[in-house]
């Protein structure tokens, strides 16, 4: 194998010829050498483990290719010679008259076509020339086009340097990187249809359209005439991963319009990344495009991830999605109920309504595992006002059992907290539910309420004034203190239960207790602490004045069926231990 030149210079033509026989590329090779206009730099290629090598980290202007040199069917190869190459025009040879296998070869992807047993030096030079100036006028067309740094398209080598900066980002900070790189499938049909110039305005209409769909920290670039390169940073999982591409798939959905015509766009998308894929700008390239072309297999618009782990957990939080999509619509999620215990009287003073999911084939799925799906793909939204309602529904059950003053306690999520129509909603709720608000509460973390504070007084106030209390939950695991808090209408914080584990093995967790039912005390609040398993934290929390404890000292979280159970119960036992 001839190794290509490191030091040709960029307006020399450079060809990889693929053939299995030495013979063969010394006679292509003389044949070029013939035109000094060209002054070529041949690489020949007999292997086709060397041939991935070379065509994904060496740079060609045109493929000469040996029809007899090729894996699979010539078609397949083909398609892949065209996805690893960045599109380089492929010139086809052959034994066969050019009427026998020209037009399946070029419409499979071939650029041109020659016989073997026609092949001259004016012919073959010809072609390889005409393949050589049409790339370079191409070429030339994306740059330009690639240089609108404005429109958030760059060139290659910007792409690479900003990947680069992107990796020592994300190294210095100790955070993960993912790198999609999207292929538009059978874009020479397009590129035929409608010329290269209206091809050109429909990838700009593309990447203005992904642009404007992903965060501000991600980046996008067309690295390619076909091909679009997404780096997002700040990766925490595989979620984060496919809800960026869930967004583009979507996207592509949607038609294009090119020359009064929509057209209907599939892609295909790789995803690598950082660390697990690789540490460096180039491993990262090539493994995502690796990963693309692996997705080119599967009809439509797929993806594929190099990490094979990453693909089958990205694959399995989808479908973990879809599957809690139709658990919404259905019957399969259900509320659970954990009393709350006051620690003066020994009764039931509420219930905290958690949320559980009666999956058909797998179970019980824990909430541990299906809340932050729900979280990041906005289901939790239309989840936590679905407990709402089912809240309201045993609240009105309650009254009729004879529990008329029980508290019923829902958690409202971060993205439900800021969900514009979320006051108005819960409105609606309780106004058709024609319940005592009195008894609804409502529990929201720190992060929550601090990350608008504004928004927060106002809807808390404007909800405040239906009559419905709120809870400060896992408090002392954030950032803000009671005193950011009071003037907020909360009436009740809930100590993290991590501080009540850690009562007995760390003077710490002593100190902040008290801290905190000294100061809601101070501030007119009450207090739960949650997480409550044994004796000694009880009494530790009962000497320290706690107006209320839950946890699995009194109960578990249970159905309602089992609640209504544990509170007739009560009647006869004071202290009911599972």
């Amino acid at each position: 194998m001839t190794l290509p030149l490191e030091t040709s210079r960029p307006d020399q033509l450079r060809v990889l010829v693929l053939t299995p026989h030495h013979v063969d590329f010394l006679w292509l090779e003389a044949l070029l050498r013939g035109a000094p206009e060209l002054d070529p730099d041949a690489t020949w290629c007999p292997d086709l483990i060397d041939c991935d090598d070379l065509i994904r980290n060496a740079r060609f202007d045109v493929i000469v290719w040996d029809c007899a040199f090729h894996s699979g069917s010539e078609s397949s190869f083909l398609q892949y010679l065209t996805v690893a190459s960045d599109d380089k025009p492929v010139l086809a040879l052959s034994a066969d008259l050019p009427d026998a296998r020209a037009p399946s070869l070029l419409a499979a992807g071939a650029a041109d076509y020659l016989c073997r047993q026609q092949l001259d030096r004016w012919g073959f030079v010809r072609a390889v020339k005409c393949l050589w100036y049409r790339e370079r006028l191409f070429a030339s067309a994306q740059g330009q086009l690639g240089g609108d740094v404005a429109s958030g398209i760059i060139n290659r080598d910007l792409f690479f340097d900003r990947l680069q900066q992107a990796l020592l980002r994300a190294e210095r900070n100790g955070q993960r990187l993912a790198l999609l790189d999207l292929n538009v499938d059978d874009f020479r049909s397009i590129n035929e249809s409608f010329g290269y110039q209206k091809s050109d305005q429909l990838m700009v209409k593309l990447a203005e359209r992904l642009r404007h769909a992903l965060r501000r920290v991600d980046s996008l670039m067309r690295i390619g005439g076909d091909e679009l390169a997404i780096i997002v940073e700040r990766v925490e999982d595989s979620l984060d991963i496919t809800r960026i591409i869930r967004k583009v798939v979507s996207l592509l959905d949607e038609p294009l319009t090119v020359d009064g015509q929509n057209v209907v766009v599939n892609a295909s998308l790789g995803v690598a990344t950082y660390p697990e894929s690789g540490d460096n700008a180039d491993n990262l390239m090539r493994r995502a495009n690796r990963a693309m072309f692996e997705a080119k297999r599967d009809p439509g618009t797929g993806y594929r991830f190099y990490d094979r782990q990453l693909h089958i957990s990205a694959g399995y939080q989808l479908r973990l999605e879809a599957d809690l999509r139709n658990a919404l619509r259905g019957s399969e999620l259900e509320v659970y109920y954990q009393p709350r215990i006051d620690l003066a009287t020994e009764a039931v003073r509420g219930v905290e309504c958690l949320l559980r999911w009666n999956h058909p084939q797998r179970g019980l799925v824990g909430p541990d595992e299906f809340i932050p799906v729900a979280e990041r793909s906005g289901l939790i939204v239309p989840i936590g006002y679905w407990v709402i309602e089912q809240a309201c529904k045993r609240l009105r059950d309650a009254h009729e059992l004879g529990f008329p003053g029980l508290v019923f306690a829902v958690n409202l999520s971060f993205r439900q907290f800021h969900d514009r129509k979320m006051t108005e909603t819960i409105f609606r709720i309780i106004f058709n539910a024609n319940v005592d608000t009195s008894l609804l509460e409502l529990e929201l973390t720190e992060s929550a309420m601090m990350h608008d504070p504004e928004y927060a007084q106002r809807c808390l106030r404007e909800l405040n004034q239906l009559g419905i209390s709120f809870a400060l939950d896992d408090f002392g695991t954030g950032f803000s203190s009671l005193s950011n808090l009071q003037h907020l209408p909360i009436s009740l914080v809930k100590i993290d239960k991590s501080f009540v584990q850690d009562l007995g093995h760390s003077p710490d967790a002593e100190h902040i207790i008290r801290a905190i039912i000294s100061l809601a005390h101070s501030l007119q609040m009450s207090v739960v602490a949650e997480g409550v398993e044994t004796e000694a934290q009880l009494e530790f929390l009962r000497q320290q004045h706690c107006d209320e404890v839950q946890g699995y000292y009194y109960a578990r979280p249970m159905p309602w069926d089992e609640l209504v159970q544990f509170l007739n119960s009560r009647d006869r036992s004071a202290c009911l231990r599972k």
